[in-house]
């Protein structure tokens, strides 16, 4: 008699990484509007009167939420107890309702009067809608990175999630680099929410075939009889927060990527007022740096699976990390070309920290838990992603504004065009670029101890992930 060898979905190259490409394309969307707000600054406080504290209080509000609501550690719980199609449909939905807030509160909040707890209306209304955006946008990315190690465990896991990496940063890229000449092309800030609206339905409808294949993917293991791994239980946190490698890839997270996220938020700042770069060009450069993410990160995720070396590699990034953002800091060279090259450097950095740290994870923690642990990491991450863009308002506000300038401009109301004189805030960027290397040293010194860690525990982060 012959016996018929049964596989499961994911066993299929083919299946696994039609699967990787659609839940990317829903991270694609999300990324976009995480960003979009970030080369709008400068516009933000010529029409509606922003400052660089309410800027700053806008991007704080991102972890709102899911730190203080602990609204993501609820969603890596829901995840590991409910599954992922479940979870990543319930995220996609609360990106949407974030973004539909913020969409209003910029293209109608600035004829709202008054304060909201001594905040300006609009800024409130526009931080609340970022802030539920913010909840979504990071459950999807703990479900994401969970469906990656669903359906890639013991074959290509570390590049699949660098190419997931490199799918997401394209929205970043897209969000730096076309929101200004969207906006100026409508004539509207507010144009650049709306097309990230339109994406995020798009992500929503692709998460919805993801459900279809994933629904697939359990009759598959069902034919195949493989054993189900234990369920968690809510006693796993203990085995979780008890575990000093996870704590250590946790805070290498929050200072690496609180070096990186909370940057780009004011690097279009940063070139406008330090290297005197026109504003419908100054995103162009910051877009350097998601661009090299996409290039760079799927290659450093494939030699992590053949060759290992992952805590090696989140030392280097690190270090390149350090490097970038204290020659930005130096009062030297103010020109295009050498901020694009420290944009380039930089972009390496960040794909090669990534790369490694994700994928390391599921060495440390049992793929039970890997939700929940995922999510303890993100919200270990939001403190930084919303106190330091808090952090660096304030400081540009207190400590570094250099003087104003007049500029004309031309704006076209209910037909008419006509140049309007508007005031620019300039700062000097030297103080925030200094704590953005901080993060970067205190990262270094953090990667180190994974390492001496990895050796002592033998989690295997320096041994290759695919099995021979």
């Amino acid at each position: 008699m012959t016996e018929i060898l049964r596989q499961k979905l994911s066993d299929s190259r083919a299946a696994r990484f039609m699967v990787l490409g659609v839940v990317a394309l829903t991270m694609f969307c999300g990324y976009f509007i995480t960003d979009v707000m970030a080369p709008l600054k400068q516009m933000l406080e010529s029409e509606f009167g922003w400052d660089s504290s309410d800027y700053g209080f806008f991007t704080s509000a991102y972890g709102w939420f899911n730190v203080f609501l602990l609204m993501l550690i609820f969603g890596g719980i829901i995840l590991d107890k409910m599954g992922v199609r479940f979870t990543g449909l319930g995220a996609c939905i609360t990106m949407l309702a974030g973004c539909a807030l913020k969409y209003y509160a910029v293209a109608y909040g600035s004829g709202l009067e008054g304060t909201i707890f001594g905040v300006n209306t609009q800024v409130m209304l526009a931080s609340l809608g970022f802030a539920i955006f913010g909840v979504g946008v990071e459950i999807a990315g703990i479900t994401v990175t969970k469906v990656i190690v669903r359906w890639f465990k013991g074959h290509e896991m570390a590049l699949a999630m660098g190419l997931q990496v490199s799918v997401a940063r394209i929205g970043t890229t897209l969000a730096l680099s076309g929101a200004i000449p969207i906006a100026k092309y409508f004539n509207n800030i507010s144009a650049p929410i709306l097309f990230g609206l339109v994406l995020l339905c798009i992500g929503l409808i692709a998460y919805i075939v993801f459900c279809v294949m994933d629904k697939k993917l359990d009759a598959s293991i069902t034919e195949t009889n493989e054993t189900a791994e234990e369920p968690f239980k809510i006693s796993d946190i203990l085995y979780i927060v008890k575990n000093k490698g996870f704590w250590l890839i946790a805070f290498l997270c929050v200072l690496f990527y609180s070096a990186v996220f909370p940057f780009l938020k004011y690097a279009v700042d940063l070139m406008i007022n330090k290297y005197n770069i026109e504003p419908e060009f100054a995103g162009n450069i910051p877009a350097i740096l998601p661009f090299g993410a996409i290039l760079l990160t799927p290659l450093f995720g494939g030699i992590y699976d053949k060759k290992g070396k992952g805590a090696t590699i989140m030392i280097i990034g690190a270090l390149l990390l350090i490097i970038v953002h204290s020659l930005f800091a130096m009062p030297l060279l103010n020109v295009w070309w050498f901020a694009t090259a420290l944009m380039v450097l930089l972009g390496i950095g960040f794909s090669l920290v990534p790369s490694a740290m994700w994928p390391s994870v599921p060495k440390i923690i049992p793929e039970n838990k890997l939700g929940t642990a995922y999510a303890l990491i993100f919200w270990v991450q939001n403190w930084g992603l919303m106190g330091v863009p808090y952090l660096i308002g304030k400081v540009l506000d207190k400590y570094c504004i250099i003087g104003t300038e007049k500029v004309m401009e031309e704006v076209t109301k209910n037909g008419v065009t006509e140049m309007v004189e508007k005031t620019i805030t300039l700062y000097d960027y030297t103080l925030p670029m200094i704590i953005f290397t901080s993060f970067g040293v205190l990262a270094i010194i953090v990667a180190f101890m994974l390492k001496a860690e990895d050796k002592k525990k033998g989690y295997g982060l320096e041994l290759p992930n695919i099995k021979k």
